[in-house]
Order: C-alpha cells, then structure tokens, then sequence
C-alpha cells in the first residue's frame, strides 16, 4: 500500500486518490528563460518515477507540467540576449522536451504555457478583486495573504511575525531563500519605457504575474481537487502556499489532496546554480563518458526527500553500480541450461522487495539496492529456462519504472 509524504501536514499518509478513474497530478514545470540542467531534473525525474509507479501499481494517472514562460527574468534574459521574448522561451522549451525525451520521461497529458492562459489569469484575478483579497494599487494588483485562513501552512510559516505595517512586493520572483512578509504582485500593469510583452484585457493592459500563473494553468485543465502537486523544495518559499492560496479562494474545496516536494541537487556542497557558475548538463555529463542510461539512474538513484551531492567520484560509483547490475542481468538473460531451477520463487521475491521500499514513499534506492542484492545472490549454476524467463519478466516489469535496466 503506497505511501507518501504529504507536506501539508508533515507526515506519511496512506495514498488515496481523489478520483475513481484517475489519479489527477498537476506538477511545477520549468521557467524557461534558461536551459534546464541537472539540478531541475531530480526534480522532473521524480516525478517521472512517480507517474511510471502509480500506472504499475494499475492507477492511471492525468497530468499537467506547465512552462513558465512570462515572468520578470525571462524578460531580462531575452533583453540581454538581444531576442524576443517569444524566441527565448520557444528555444528553451524546445530544449526541454526533447532532453525529456532523451531520458525517457514519459510526456504529461497537459503542457500548458503561462502566454496560454492569460484570460483565465484575469478572470481569476477579477473574482479575487471582488472578493476584496486582491487590490489596485498604482496600476499593479495585490493579493492579501492576510485575507486567506490557512496561509503559510504548506511551508509552516510562523504567522504570529507577520508585520502590522502593509508592505508590497512588486517583482515576480526575489533571490535567496527568504519570505516576503507582505502583499504580493499578481497583474504587472504595462510600462511603455520598460516592457514590450503586455496584453490588452479586461482589467486594462498588463501581464500576469508568477505567482498567479500557475493557478490559471490548473483551473484551465482540472476543474476538482487535485490528487497530487509536485515541485521542487525551494517552490515552497515564495510560492506554493500563493499557488494554493490564489486557488482556494476562488474554489469551495481544497487544490490538492496530496502535496509533494523534491529536495535539491548540490555540486560539492553547493547548489547548482547559474549565480554560482557550478551548472551541469546532461550533455556536459555525455562529455565526461556517461550514457543516457547512467545519467537518469544517478539522478533516480536516491530518495527525492534527501539533497544528492553530485562529484564526479559519486557519479563514476553510481554508473559503475548499474553497469555491474545490467552485466548480471544480461547474463541471466543469456541462460540456456536446462537444469531445474531451486527457487522457482525468485522472481516473486524481487517483485515484493522492489514495491516494498517503492511503497515506502517511493524509496527508489532502497528498491534498487533490494533487487540488486537479489539478482546477485542467484545461483547461475541451478538457474533454469522457467526461473529464467521469471525473473527476466519481473525485472522489465519493473523497468517500465526505473528506465535503465534493458534499454
């Protein structure tokens, strides 16, 4: 029985989706002012891993991954790289599937873009003003986290220190890990000596903002609660509790049953970032000698609530792990004699090791570490066509899951 760790509430919960007929996942894509490296695709794999295991263990599973492709530093990146915004963000996004592609994600239901949904931004943000949670001030509009019960309890925001003086934050994002105790921007009015990208609606020509983007992106696809809501840990700062705040206060039932973050990828102790000239990308590990195969595995190979500290002596020990693995299972697969088998079990036993730890919130490692322990410990000498084709089979089973065993 699968079990996953809910950030709303802090704890293991037994997984019951919200729907009969499907699993409904809503997942925090890219901002595509940039490439996407290494870093952002623990996240995206895990998610990845999360969909392939609740489709083995027979949930199907609709899902929408949304591009952020109109905010205040693909503005920036598109002036100084002297393109338009437009051209920018279709590059990277470009970039974006076929590196998916590349390591066998399997492609969400929905991938919406921010430049897609700006009528639903603006209808959002109406019912909000007449709601008195949003506010005109200056030609921008506010969101009052004030105004919504509950703010804050994604994070576990201490709200007995929210100051009593208003305060506004005007940008979409801000750096650092830190939060911003006050009104936050969701309508960017248009500035003629500043900005070229704007749209004439219904509230007056602007662009949305961030964080009112994504909740637009949700209500266009998903019209219920959602079962699940992934993202990378650092959403949570900033922005999911917005996201959930924006929603709820327009809809009389909660956004999502199940909240689901994944934990950074540091270099050297560090976390990868343009600021910190330490981005890797999977091209740049190609470089270095690795395949597609040992690429995702180290980027699989771990538990998505735990920081992965990428060296290149970690990436060298992980690839060499799973080439031991494939040897060994090529060369079971190879097996003609005609022996009996002594454990006609076997193939049973990997099957129940795997989705135990699996079921342990999606604990691939300890999955992987199990299967590895299992297939090693068979007895080529007694392995017979009937154990072999057994346990053959329950490892492409579990392939559909972990990608890099046969392909």
């Amino acid at each position: 029985m699968l079990r996953l760790f809910n950030t709303l509430g802090r704890k293991l919960e037994i997984f019951k989706p919200m729907n009969d007929k499907f699993v409904t996942m809503f997942t925090c894509g890219p901002s595509v002012y940039q490439r996407s490296h290494i870093g952002n695709f623990k996240t995206f794999l895990f998610e990845d891993i999360l969909v392939r295991y609740l489709e083995y263990s027979g949930y199907k599973v609709k899902r929408g991954m949304n591009f952020t492709d109109i905010e205040d530093k693909a503005l920036r990146e598109a002036d100084a790289r002297n393109m338009s915004l437009k051209d920018l963000t279709e590059e990277n996004i470009r970039k974006f599937v076929q590196e998916m592609e590349f390591l066998r994600m399997k492609i969400p239901d929905y991938l919406p873009r921010s430049s897609e949904a700006i009528n639903e931004a603006v209808g959002i943000i109406e019912h909000l003003l007449t709601l008195n949670i949003a506010y005109w001030h200056q030609g921008n509009i506010y969101f009052d986290p004030l105004k919504f019960s509950g703010f804050g309890e994604l994070y576990g925001l201490d709200m007995t220190q929210w100051p009593a003086k208003k305060r506004k934050f005007h940008k979409d994002t801000y750096p650092g890990m830190r939060w911003n105790r006050g009104d936050f921007i969701i309508w960017h009015r248009y500035n003629e000596e500043e900005e070229e990208v704007y749209w004439d609606t219904r509230i007056g020509r602007g662009r949305p903002s961030w964080n009112i983007q994504d909740p637009s992106m949700i209500k266009k696809h998903f019209s219920e609660t959602l079962s699940i809501y992934c993202g990378g840990i650092d959403n949570l700062i900033r922005h999911h509790d917005y996201t959930r705040a924006i929603l709820e206060s327009i809809r009389p039932y909660p956004m999502a049953r199940f909240w689901l973050h994944c934990h950074h990828l540091y270099v050297r102790g560090k976390k990868m970032s343009k600021s910190k000239g330490n981005i890797c990308y999977t091209d740049t590990l190609q470089e270095r000698g690795y395949d597609l195969n040992e690429i995702r595995f180290f980027l699989i190979y771990g538990h998505y609530r735990n920081t992965l500290n990428y060296s290149e002596q970690r990436m060298h020990s992980v690839a060499e792990k799973l080439r031991t693995f494939r040897e060994r299972v090529s060369r079971i697969a190879s097996r003609t004699d005609q022996t009996p088998g002594t454990d006609a079990g076997v193939a049973q036993r990997i099957k129940e090791a795997f989705a135990e730890r699996m079921d342990d919130d999606l604990d691939v490692k300890g999955a992987f570490d199990k299967v590895f322990d299992l297939v090693s410990g068979i007895d080529m000498k007694n392995l017979s066509p009937t154990t072999t084709s057994g346990v053959i089979s329950a490892l492409r089973e579990i392939d559909e899951i972990l990608q890099v065993i046969f392909q």
